[in-house]
């Protein structure tokens, strides 16, 4: 059997089987995710939320799903069609390759490389090209102008996200996410760069247009943002590829400030639990993070947003980044990036 994992055919069964390892529980959290921001939400506003499909209304995710599959796929008459439906796709499948260097535990990861920030980096960069896509294909100024703010959003907390990601690997040495990891078995980073732990989960939210910077899919300006014009399973993509995204922010802000996998400080009563269970718990308690910030906070008007990326964090980011640097060079404990 060893023999037969080293062939071609071998890694290429072994590379898919790990995927779907990944991806399929992946997809089932996000059909929960969506069942789970409902509930949540109603019990803020004292409401019952899902309650009729099935007990408790656990079949609800599946009853949308079966929804969405049979509805009818429309394109606008002036939409580039090819453009148009690539769009969600392109979204979908960038929310599903960013977990290609996820560790959930020592060593799990589908591709355990040495530089899987700059990976994560790059996927989410291109994050913005499936929702300008979308909004240009559309063929309507509504969905063209919440793609515009949806980009400019976008690109105006990944600077900061991105001062804020160095701030960890200076403390590190290591661009491998498993060794960031690994670097917080005696604290966590979220103790000594508390400030900067508030402004990646700010970003965060930023970064996946949720509430209270929802600006591209404002309904009481324009409507529904850069899908609006999208129906059926393509709009689909489009949620999946949201909450999907949502849970990949959580897990990075676990890995880079939580402990990923690791138990709370090395506490000796902590550590029979493994390591996988502390991780979701840790992702699952961010994504709470995530729905409660949507039933609390009113939406930011869009001058607001700029202004809170560009003046606020920027400045903030890269001055704490600086005053980490020149501590770590002080004490001499700077690290020689790997």
């Amino acid at each position: 059997m060893h023999a037969f994992l080293q062939t071609p055919l071998g890694v290429v069964i072994l590379t898919l089987a790990e995927a779907l390892a990944l991806l399929v529980p992946l997809l089932m959290g996000v059909a929960y995710l969506t069942y789970a921001e409902r509930k949540v939400l109603a019990a803020i506003q004292m409401r019952r939320g899902p309650n009729v499909v099935g007990p408790f209304g656990l079949f609800q995710p599946f009853a949308d799903a079966i929804k969405m599959v049979m509805k009818e796929t429309i394109i606008p008459t002036g939409a580039n069609r090819l453009l148009f439906l690539m769009a969600p796709m392109l979204t979908f499948a960038l929310a599903m390759i960013a977990w290609a260097v996820i560790p959930v535990n020592d060593g799990w990861a589908i591709a355990n490389i040495n530089v899987g920030v700059l990976y994560l980096f790059a996927i989410s960069s291109l994050g913005v090209y499936g929702v300008i896509i979308a909004g240009w294909a559309s063929n309507s100024k509504y969905a063209f102008l919440g793609a515009l703010r949806s980009a400019a959003q976008m690109v105006s907390y990944e600077v900061s996200m991105g001062f804020i990601m160095v701030t960890v690997l200076i403390c590190v040495g290591s661009l491998n996410l498993n060794d960031i990891v690994m670097a917080q078995r005696t604290v966590w980073f979220c103790v000594p760069l508390f400030p900067m732990f508030i402004m990646f989960f700010i970003s965060t939210l930023a970064e996946t247009n949720r509430s209270p910077f929802d600006l591209p899919e404002g309904e009481s300006e324009i409507v529904a943002g850069f899908f609006v014009e999208y129906s059926a399973m393509s709009f689909a993509l489009f949620f999946l590829g949201e909450y999907a995204n949502m849970i990949l922010m959580s897990a990075m802000t676990t890995i880079l400030f939580l402990g990923g996998w690791l138990a709370p400080f090395g506490l000796e009563p902590f550590t029979w639990i493994p390591g996988p269970i502390w991780f979701i718990a840790k992702v699952m308690v961010v994504l709470f993070g995530f729905l409660w910030v949507r039933a609390t906070f009113p939406r930011y008007r869009y001058d607001q947003l700029m202004r809170l990326g560009w003046k606020v964090f920027l400045p903030l980011s890269l001055g704490y980044l600086v005053l980490v640097a020149g501590v770590l060079l002080v004490m001499g404990w700077l690290p020689h990036v790997a």
